[in-house]
């Protein structure tokens, strides 16, 4: 990064109101959206106002459309749904409907609106935005406003947010709830998983989204369901008969129960829609297994938000009020939206066009450009949902006389399971023969080490911690025995998930090669560690389970607290030296301080935190939330802080403490750490599979370069192999965290919406962008 940072002070929203609604279907982290509207857009001192019950209370006007302060959108950011109400509007389609809106916008002097919604919603305002100008015209007409009015609000700015928990909306990788339904569908499938098994039954469950799989999709992968039915892939021709055959096979392999996802709006090529229970009936009358449906219904618009939901609304909710403030006549409607890991803005209508393009070529029957349209991402995941659950039959599959080794090394994460699946059956689809070693790199010295199956890895996406065993022991003391094991198996390609250790080994395993030729192999890391402390990657498999599990806990702390008097809570997260889940936990939770390693801090601010803590206790807010790393600093300990804290509040608030602990090691991982455990698995064994090809020279792998030791990490919007000997530079080793954190950039966020004066670099926020089509190759470079 060698631009010079950009501040947004000079972007003041001083004289400019804001109108933030929410409209269509809800969505979980609507409300961590309109709390960052209203508070980024109070920072930059423009009046916001809430529009109440979404197009239906503009038109209404009244006590529908009211100003808010600060104070309006406190305890809203771990509430489901939407605060301020959303409802379908007819009158809103209408121009009258429209008329009536502009004049009640015109009377509070809002000429910037914040639309959170679906794509109908988003192309209501589009046409209101383009309406506007025609619409003071015929209100200065009527003798409704003046023509001093007409001119001083002469244009509309309009930035929108997809929420939508069906995630159907192109340009974007991921909208506001889908991952929250996620969560909700998966808690379903490992609760229902359970009884299944125990009477060897067969369940067909039924998902939301009527134009679109994405949930039926990624649930199917996050869960290893046996089928899919999705309407942008409709199964081929003679679908029953392939299905059946496959259920029968999976129960003759001794699995005791199947599940199949169906989503509402699944299709067969002709069009004709296939129902759950369509389905059960063909399953039970082909098979006899005994066979129940479940309907999820609107269980999945329900419940509190997860934490990736409640960051990325915050996120595009600041990012929402810098693009109006930058907004000009000439700027055309933006939405903005995530892309990989990257805040981006995009024209609205090109993306709703693009949309309409998707639902377009399904009902003409072309699947395979439908599939394209959606995405890289939707691509992806469709691509690994098939190499991974349908085995071919030996014969079919390829053989090319290759030996795999998988092994977990580190600290256990939830997501590493779901990645040896992955790996394994990746690995053994290319041909490869695929080794489990047990008990990381010690295990391995000691030759516990067994060829696994397809078979073996069923049912490993959902399961927490490391099936596999995991030590912390790096390769270094026992490389001659490693070397040895090596030789006996005739491993031919390593696999390491784990964390900081992981990548430690496989540096040392690289720089061993001049000594034992066993190690002159391909090597891939995975990033897989609940403090996401590993450079060359933005995210970790299991920092997500972790930061949900951190976010839970600090709702039912703050909760606690509900009905007595006023009350800070200090609360000690894992993480080593790295400040990720302190930093995202505080911002998921809406705390008013994180204490990290990364940015130091002395007397003077914790005073400084007290004192603002304390004035804010003054108002109606009641309880406060402060995060402590455990390794921030050896001298202001969590005990020191809580004792400063108690103190030093006396007579306003009451203090607590909490360490979290080992908590945030467990449970089962969430969706997102089994889909990127899965997808980045998936291809880290292609690539090994390309170098295998690659060095192979007169009867022997042979790979002795820099690039074939590499780690598999998401870079912004890509994924990225990177030489682990490239990395070593960019790696603090004592404190065993990169030298560069792109989170760090979000920790004035996390001030903003704590009420504190801070300078927010905007050189990196979203420039307005096109929605571009991606070659069918960019699908397996590109996005998770």
């Amino acid at each position: 990064m060698d631009h010079q940072p950009k501040f947004f002070e000079n972007l003041s929203g001083t004289g400019k109101a804001i109108g933030v609604l929410t409209s269509g279907g809800d969505a979980q982290g609507m409300n961590a959206a309109v709390r960052a509207v209203v508070r980024m857009g109070i920072y930059v001192k423009a009046k916001v106002y809430f529009v109440y019950e979404g197009y239906q209370g503009m038109v209404d006007g009244g006590d529908n459309i009211v100003e808010v302060s600060w104070e309006s959108v406190s305890s809203i950011l771990q509430v489901g749904g939407t605060v301020i109400g959303s409802a379908r509007c007819k009158s809103f389609r209408t121009r009258e409907g429209r008329l009536q809106a502009a004049y009640n916008l015109v009377q509070r002097g809002i000429t910037n609106l914040c639309v959170i919604g679906g794509d109908g919603s988003l192309t209501g305002a589009n046409l209101f935005r383009e309406e506007w100008s025609g619409l003071l015209e015929e209100l200065a007409q009527k003798g409704k406003i003046d023509e001093e009015a007409v001119k001083k609000y002469a244009y509309l700015n309009i930035v929108g947010m997809v929420g939508s928990i069906d995630n159907d909306f192109c340009g974007t990788d991921m909208t506001i709830g889908t991952d929250s339904a996620l969560h909700r569908i998966i808690e379903v499938v490992d609760a229902i998983m359970t009884t299944a098994q125990s009477h060897q039954r067969t369940f067909v469950l039924e998902v939301m989204g009527r134009h679109c799989g994405y949930l039926a999709l990624v649930s199917a992968l996050a869960c290893g369901a046996d089928w899919v039915f999705i309407p942008e892939y409709p199964p081929e021709e003679g679908w029953e008969d392939s299905m059946c055959v496959k259920l029968s096979e999976n129960r003759a392999r001794k699995k005791r129960l199947n599940i199949i996802i169906v989503a509402e709006g699944a299709i067969d090529c002709h069009n004709k829609p296939i129902t759950s229970e369509k389905v059960k009936d063909l399953v039970v009358q082909r098979l006899g297994f005994d066979t129940r449906v479940t309907i999820l219904g609107h269980v999945q618009r329900g419940g509190t938000p997860s934490a990736f939901d409640r960051i990325l609304a915050s996120r595009m909710g600041v990012e929402a009020v810098l693009a109006l403030l930058e907004g000009t006549p000439d700027t055309p409607a933006c939405v903005v939206s995530l892309s990989g890991n990257q805040a981006v803005r995009l024209p609205l209508m090109e993306c709703v066009q693009m949309t309409q393009e998707v639902q377009k070529a399904m009902d003409e029957g072309r699947f395979v450009e439908a599939v394209r349209l959606r995405g890289r991402s939707f691509e992806n995941n469709l691509n690994t949902y098939k190499l991974l659950s349908h085995k071919k039959p030996d014969a079919e599959l390829p053989k090319t006389n290759f030996n795999v080794a998988v092994l977990n090394v580190g600290a256990p994460a939830a997501g590493m399971n779901a990645a040896v699946r992955a790996a394994v059956r990746v690995g053994i689809t290319e041909g490869h023969k695929m080794f489990a070693v047990i008990d990381g790199f010690e295990g391995f010295s000691r030759g516990k080490i067994k060829e696994i199956s397809w078979g073996d890895v069923g049912g490993w996406t959902g399961q927490g911690g490391s099936i596999l065993g995991t030590k912390r022991t790096l390769p270094a003391k026992y490389l001659e025995k490693i070397a040895d094991q090596m030789r006996t198996n005739n491993i031919n390609a390593l696999m390491v998930i784990g964390g900081f250790e992981a990548y430690e080994s496989c540096l040392q395993l690289h720089e061993a090669r001049s000594r034992f030729e066993e190690f002159c192999v391909p090597i891939c890391v995975l990033p897989a560690t609940i403090s996401n402390n590993v450079p060359g990657t933005d995210f970790s498999i299991g920092a997500d389970t972790a930061l949900n599990a951190i976010v839970e806990t600090c709702d039912r702390i703050k909760q606690s607290a509900s009905g007595t008097k006023r009350r800070v809570f200090i609360i000690e997260t894992m993480g080593g030296y790295c400040g990720y889940l302190a930093n995202m936990g505080a911002l998921a939770a809406g705390a008013d301080a994180a204490y990290i390693f990364e940015e130091q801090f002395d007397i003077r601010e914790l005073q400084a935190n007290v004192e603002h803590l304390t004035e804010k206790m003054k108002t109606s807010i009641q309880r406060g939330l402060v995060l402590r790393n455990e390794n921030c600093n050896e001298n202001y300990t969590t005990d020191f802080i809580y004792q400063l804290y108690s103190e030093e509040g006396k007579g306003v608030f009451d203090c607590r403490k909490n360490v979290l602990g080992h908590m945030q090691q467990g449970g089962a991982p969430s969706p997102f750490d089994r889909n990127f455990g899965t997808k980045i698995s998936a291809k880290a064994m292609q690539w090994i599979s390309k170098k295998l090809k690659e060095t192979y020279r007169k009867g022997k792998v042979f790979a002795n370069t820099d690039d074939s030791v590499c780690l598999l990490g998401m870079r912004r919007r890509n994924l990225v192999f990177q030489p682990v000997a490239e990395l070593k530079n960019e790696t603090d080793f004592v404190h065993r965290i990169p030298m560069e954190q792109w989170w760090l950039k979000l920790r004035p966020l996390m001030k903003i919406l704590a009420k504190y004066k801070t300078s927010y670099d905007v050189s990196d926020s979203g420039q307005l962008e096109h929605v571009a089509m991606h070659s069918p190759k960019e699908a397996e470079t590109g996005a998770i």
